[in-house]
């Protein structure tokens, strides 16, 4: 039997004979035979009769409706981040960590002097992103976040060490350094590593 109706693939299922027990008491057998067809075919009413081999439509937002953010790319990132440390290195300062983070705080590069401390790791990645965040130096940052309650935002640290990576007047990426013994220093590396990919 084909099974007329039903997206492939499919399948014929049989029922037994069914025995009814009153009847089967008196010696009687109905012999009714029940025979279907079954399908894995998704339980969506709005895929029924659609058949298996025609997929939903893809539903899309509209262009309107969306963003586009721009960010630096992986080479630049990775051009700003060595820069960054080459500067300390210059300074005597190489046990410092760089990050290079997107406007949300996405790393995107970063590199580690050969001595740096495990704690200058997460810390120049939240100088990069407060940075990027306030479209600001973190240096210029700190006075801000004692008089204004700054501080206990998650995910930021209001030291010296950020800049802001910016195209036109928007903050697209932020670049940490940590590590120095003054965070003046850190902002200095920071400062070279934007330099190494500005214009």
């Amino acid at each position: 039997m084909e099974c007329v109706g039903f997206p492939k693939p499919a399948r014929r299922i049989a029922v037994k004979k069914i025995r009814f027990a009153p009847l089967a008491a008196a010696g009687v057998v109905l012999g009714l035979t029940v025979v279907g067809c079954a399908t894995a075919a998704s339980a969506d009413p709005a895929d029924r009769g659609r058949g298996a081999d025609k997929p939903a439509t893809p539903v899309t937002v509209a262009k309107k409706n969306t963003v586009t953010l721009p960010r630096v790319t992986d080479d630049a990132a990775m051009t700003a981040a060595r820069a960054a440390l080459t500067q300390c290195k210059a300074d005597g300062l190489g046990f410092v960590s760089v990050s290079v983070v997107d406007r949300a705080g996405q790393l995107q590069a970063f590199v580690r002097g050969d001595t740096a401390a495990q704690h200058t790791i997460e810390s120049s990645r939240l100088k990069a992103y407060t940075a990027a965040a306030f479209g600001a130096d973190t240096s210029d940052l700190v006075e801000r976040a004692d008089k204004g309650g700054l501080r206990d935002l998650p995910d930021t640290l209001f030291l010296p060490g950020g800049v802001s990576v910016k195209q036109g007047k928007a903050s697209i990426a932020g670049i940490g350094v940590a590590g120095a013994p003054d965070g003046m220093l850190d902002q200095k590396c920071a400062a070279a590593g934007l330099a190494a990919i500005a214009k």
